[in-house]
């Protein structure tokens, strides 16, 4: 393990001195009566304790595909493409707004199954996970009552179930959210047209840095902010805040940038709108997380058989 933490993006044989060693590490990452959740608990244990540290923590969600093709190793299933096989990473980072790491607290991982012949895919809901991980950080948040806990998430999150159950638990922790559908609001009209009617309330610029091939520039967006009910069956509805943050004066041939925002909590002032959009741009952590945690998984060859997907990621990965 102290040659595996000293150069973690070293294979299992490269790490080890030995073909004696490395069998005896394959053994040892293939015990059967050890679950990675066991491996990350003390991970997830002190990362909490960190958290209690610091006034507010962000809490970021997203999914990413560990792909595994062409590896002996037992688990895998269909990721994006069926032709290709790994398994699907779904994690809860934290980190402060200042964007210092705190570490992970939860995670879901599991393996596709095969489509059947009429097409279906058999085993769990997937978009559960998106619900499961902000009942978790609730129930973190009660923990903790000093710190004030935000989940952040990507447009699949723009679920109506996951608002209903933060509403449901009276939120013991914000949520913010990039929407993904421009629901129609029950006074008429459509989310995103209300939401921007009338003047932008203040005109924001800062650094775009780069990310998978974009180059970084300077960002102008004009900001506004509108609370709005929304449908949620059976005569019940949901109040959110909507926040739009569109492009101006973006250079010639470059798509601008808009970002439109839910979230629970109230935004009356430009500050706090501001406030609110710099929080979800550090959503761009976890991407930075993926990357990092990838170059060391992904690159590994193992030719043990048997050796399974739960006990290459984890202990390859940083404690």
């Amino acid at each position: 393990m102290e040659r595996i933490a000293a150069d973690p993006t070293a294979s299992i044989p490269e790490a080890c001195d030995g073909w004696g060693e490395t069998i005896a590490a394959y053994r040892f990452l293939g015990n059967e009566s050890i679950d990675w959740r066991d491996i990350m608990a003390p991970h997830w244990r002190q990362t909490q304790l960190r958290m209690q540290n610091e006034p507010v923590v962000l809490c970021l969600q997203d999914t990413t595909e560990l792909n595994f093709n062409g590896q002996e190793i037992e688990g895998l299933g269909p990721l994006s493409y069926d032709s290709q096989r790994g398994m699907y990473l779904h994690p809860t980072y934290a980190v402060t707004p200042e964007r210092t790491a705190l570490g992970v607290v939860d995670t879901w991982m599991w393996a596709r199954e095969k489509r059947s012949k009429d097409g279906q895919r058999d085993g769990p809901k997937e978009s559960l996970r998106w619900v499961e991980g902000y009942d978790r950080i609730a129930e973190m948040a009660q923990e903790m009552p000093s710190t004030r806990l935000v989940y952040v998430a990507d447009r699949e999150a723009d679920l109506m179930p996951l608002m209903q159950r933060a509403q449901q638990l009276a939120h013991p922790a914000d949520w913010l959210v990039r929407a993904a559908h421009n629901r129609c609001v029950p006074d008429g009209g459509k989310l995103f047209d209300v939401a921007t009617s009338g003047a932008p309330m203040r005109e924001i610029s800062f650094t775009m840095s780069s990310r998978h091939g974009v180059k970084a520039r300077l960002m102008r967006q004009q900001l506004w902010a509108r609370r709005v009910e929304l449908a949620a069956g059976k005569g019940n509805v949901i109040s959110v805040t909507c926040i739009v943050a569109r492009e101006v004066g973006a250079p010639a041939g470059t798509k601008p940038v808009e970002w439109r925002l839910l979230t629970n909590r109230h935004a009356n002032s430009p500050d706090e709108v501001n406030e609110l959009i710099d929080w979800y741009r550090a959503r761009w952590e976890i991407e930075m997380l993926f990357d990092i945690l990838k170059m060391p998984v992904e690159s590994k060859r193992c030719s043990c058989p048997g050796l399974t997907v739960w006990s290459v990621l984890w202990p390859c990965s940083w404690s």
